[in-house]
């Protein structure tokens, strides 16, 4: 009888020193001065790439920097929905490393709204930074992630399907976000081969998520006491465990897979149905 190879093997790879999975790649990931965004630039590097670390705050900017090292990132503060930030910020990473891999799509607002108190000027600024910022980052670093076989990763929301009752605007541009990620991922990826791909966070532990529940009248330690029925594990997500999700799509190793939408939140989130019973509805 033959013996089987396949446990030498397993312990031949777990042997070996940690795989960086993206050595050598360029990845700009914008609005990573804080919260998700810093944790995905942070956990590219170790991970073997070098970043373009972008956001609205030169303080935050350059904290991170300090972190990762100029060596491996390169800082550039712009609101990109100024005309020509876009392609200001590609040129960044172009004329810094010479070449783009990756494009992670995560700056975004984070508001509240709804339709009452949602007029067409604020909606339009929430639809301009959480889609068409995008979109047009997408388009300007086209020809040079085609040139690279790269990929783009947008970090979009659970929100996209329906959205909380006054998360309305964000939603809305959520959605809108999910299906460009569905048509381009298809259309680049045979017409340039590109791949696009998206996450949905779902509850996410961020500085922003505490500064919103403190204008909300909780008091900054809220966290500490989710009810079960939004958080089965006890806690909500860490930015960490996102940035950990977002690298096999920013890797060689998702493949030829394009066009997906993957939500990381922890219960199922489309079909969820709640028990209507003392658990969720309280008695008089």
């Amino acid at each position: 009888m033959k013996r089987c190879i396949a446990v030498p093997l397993l312990k031949a790879y777990l042997s070996l020193p940690d795989q960086m999975r993206l050595k050598n790649k360029i990845v700009l990931v914008t609005g990573s001065t804080t919260g998700i965004g810093k944790a995905i630039a942070l956990r590219c590097v170790a991970e073997g790439a070098s970043v373009v670390i972008h956001g609205l705050e030169q303080d935050l900017g350059e904290q991170v920097l300090a972190e990762i090292g100029s060596e491996k990132a390169v800082l550039h503060i712009e609101d990109l929905s100024i005309e020509g930030a876009t392609q200001r910020v590609i040129d960044a990473a172009i004329n810094r490393y010479g070449r783009l891999d990756a494009l992670v799509n995560n700056a975004a607002m984070v508001v509240s709204g709804n339709i009452h108190t949602t007029d067409v000027n604020f909606f339009r600024r929430v639809l301009e930074i959480n889609t068409l910022v995008p979109f047009t980052l997408i388009k300007a670093a086209l020809p040079h992630l085609q040139e690279s076989r790269g990929c783009v990763l947008n970090i979009g929301s659970v929100n996209a399907y329906c959205g909380e009752p006054n998360l309305f605007p964000y939603s809305v541009s959520k959605g809108a976000l999910m299906t460009m990620t569905r048509n381009l991922g298809d259309t680049l990826h045979r017409e340039n081969g590109v791949r696009v791909n998206q996450i949905n966070p779902g509850w996410v532990l961020t500085e922003t998520e505490v500064a919103r529940k403190r204008s909300h009248g909780l008091t900054d330690d809220w966290y500490k006491a989710i009810p079960s029925i939004y958080a089965p594990a006890g806690r909500i997500l860490k930015p960490e465990e996102i940035a950990a999700a977002s690298i096999y799509w920013l890797a060689d190793e998702s493949g030829p897979v394009s066009g997906q939408v993957v939500d990381l939140e922890q219960y199922p989130f489309i079909g969820r149905n709640p028990p209507k019973d003392t658990s969720t509805i309280p008695t008089k």
